[in-house]
């Protein structure tokens, strides 16, 4: 959802483990599946905020997402020093924080243009790490965007839509730094499954002060383990499928499309269409972000030396 310091997604030091077949889909097929899949859960989020409300929903994905992940993972929770755990927290509140922010925007703004907004906190990490007058360049085209998706002063979105995107993109930048210390410090998918489960632990008392029993509704919880399985567990699956095959640059690339995604969810699913200028808007965010994880890579390509 690439190398976690510089793009939008985990690696897959950091990705739950996968099943053992082998997918009939080709590596670039298994990201754009995890995209839809995590777009569409978004989508479902939406439809399900009524019935739990935003905080409620946040705290069913990561409660389903965190079980199952502990349950496929199994991590040890013995033999961790004081800072591995002072990271996974961090990385746990991160991920909360994100998803809480993120689901209070859509509740206020259609999905397209918050997941555009959301890519900007990513986006001017990896720009700060490249330190490139290139970067400029797609920072431009960023701001442009966003200019026009606001047409010049947000004045048809909800300003308080606007600033929740913004501030999960704040935390998914963080997400970004603390997932990639997490998945150093902890195997496989290990710190993964105990982030979320830190995140499902601070956010539970927030979703039931919000919907209390309303969450114990049995169509509520169902559609709150899909909105689960959409965006967290079947995501992160084919990911790790994908990052098996394909580079982490490639990889970054096509997570850059998650706004044409979430913009085409959001219309099939909610009816969400977009003028003609905000459509604009999505395709330039989308041009900067690849830019720039283009920018990054071909900064670290080393010079190929003779050999002796």
């Amino acid at each position: 959802m690439t190398t976690p310091s510089t793009s939008t997604a985990p690696t897959a030091a950091h990705t739950p483990a996968a099943p053992c077949a082998r997918s009939s889909l080709g590596p670039v097929g298994l990201v754009l599946a995890g995209g839809v899949s995590v777009q569409f859960g978004g989508a479902l989020a939406v439809t399900l905020m009524p019935r739990a409300g935003a905080l409620g929903v946040v705290a069913l994905r990561l409660l389903v997402a965190a079980v199952v992940l502990l349950l496929v993972c199994r991590p040890k929770v013995r033999g961790h020093s004081r800072a591995d755990w002072g990271t996974v927290v961090v990385f746990g509140l991160a991920m909360a924080a994100m998803n809480g922010l993120f689901y209070q925007a859509v509740d206020r703004i259609p999905l397209g243009p918050a997941v555009t907004l959301e890519v900007l906190g990513p986006l001017a990490l990896s720009v700060l790490a490249s330190r490139r007058a290139i970067n400029l360049v797609w920072a431009g085209l960023a701001l442009a965007g966003v200019f026009l998706l606001g047409g010049g002063g947000f004045d048809d979105l909800d300003p308080a839509g606007v600033a929740f995107a913004l501030g999960a993109g704040a935390m998914w930048a963080a997400y970004i730094v603390f997932s990639a210390r997490t998945g150093r410090r902890f195997p496989q998918a290990d710190g993964l499954a105990l982030a979320m489960a830190v995140g499902a632990v601070v956010f539970l008392p927030l979703g039931l002060a919000e919907s209390g029993t309303k969450l114990l509704d049995p169509v509520t919880l169902g559609l709150g383990a899909a909105v689960a399985m959409l965006s967290s567990v079947m995501p992160y699956t084919l990911e790790l499928l994908a990052l098996r095959r394909l580079p982490a640059s490639t990889f970054a690339i096509l997570m850059s499309l998650e706004p044409a995604l979430a913009a085409t969810a959001g219309f099939l699913v909610l009816g969400q269409s977009l003028s003609v200028p905000q459509a604009l808007a999505i395709g330039l965010v989308i041009a900067a972000s690849m830019g720039a994880v283009r920018t990054q890579v071909g900064r670290r390509k080393p010079a190929v030396a003779p050999e002796a």
